[in-house]
């Protein structure tokens, strides 16, 4: 325990982030610890090309769309806590604990994930995911999975699925509403901080 709180001493801001997040000392550190070796320069923060060398991401279709969810509002660059309070969407959702009254939402709530992947989906950030959009990431998913058509058939259907208001895209909380019924915390989750 007390190694454990020697290296939390060594992050800036670390009981805060831990509030903020939920968190735990041991997670932090260890968060600390990945951040720092993808920090292969030492600058104290990681840009598109340090999370371009991680082999995992890299092997992902969807890498570029996952690494620009890091780096919204144009941002070159991340700092350790931004890069935290990103990781923490994908914090399963603690059930024992209790939100103060008119405070924010935690940053892993169901709300909260779900416009986190609403974004990722949303590329150019109007407020809406629109067929082409939709089409876009699909396509990035499934590769070669599926037919062109197919995958046309596929996005047509959850448009005409999830558009209750028939403008021809899906907006927050119509993808809000048509994923009521699913697991985000699960889909959503990071194994190693279960």
């Amino acid at each position: 325990m007390g190694s454990n709180s020697s290296d939390l001493s060594k992050i800036p801001s670390a009981e805060d982030l831990m509030q903020e997040t939920g968190f735990t000392g041991p997670h932090l550190v260890r968060l600390f610890e990945r951040f720092q070796s993808l920090d292969k320069d030492n600058k104290g923060h990681l840009s598109v090309k340090d999370f371009e060398a991680i082999k995992e991401l890299a092997m992902n279709p969807i890498s570029d769309i996952i690494i620009g969810a890091f780096f919204t509002s144009g941002q070159e660059t991340l700092d350790f806590p931004s890069f935290v309070r990103i990781l923490a969407h994908f914090r399963p959702v603690d059930k024992n604990r209790s939100k103060e009254p008119n405070s924010p939402d935690p940053i892993n709530s169901r709300i909260n994930k779900l416009k986190f992947a609403f974004q990722l989906y949303d590329q150019d950030k109007d407020g809406k995911i629109s067929r082409r959009e939709l089409l876009q990431v699909l396509q990035a998913m499934l590769e070669s999975q599926v037919t062109q058509e197919q995958l046309e058939c596929i996005v047509d259907r959850t448009i005409q699925e999830a558009d209750l208001d028939n403008d021809d895209a899906i907006s927050f909380e119509e993808f809000r509403k048509s994923l009521e019924k699913v697991d985000i915390d699960h889909k959503m989750s990071i194994r190693f901080l279960r």
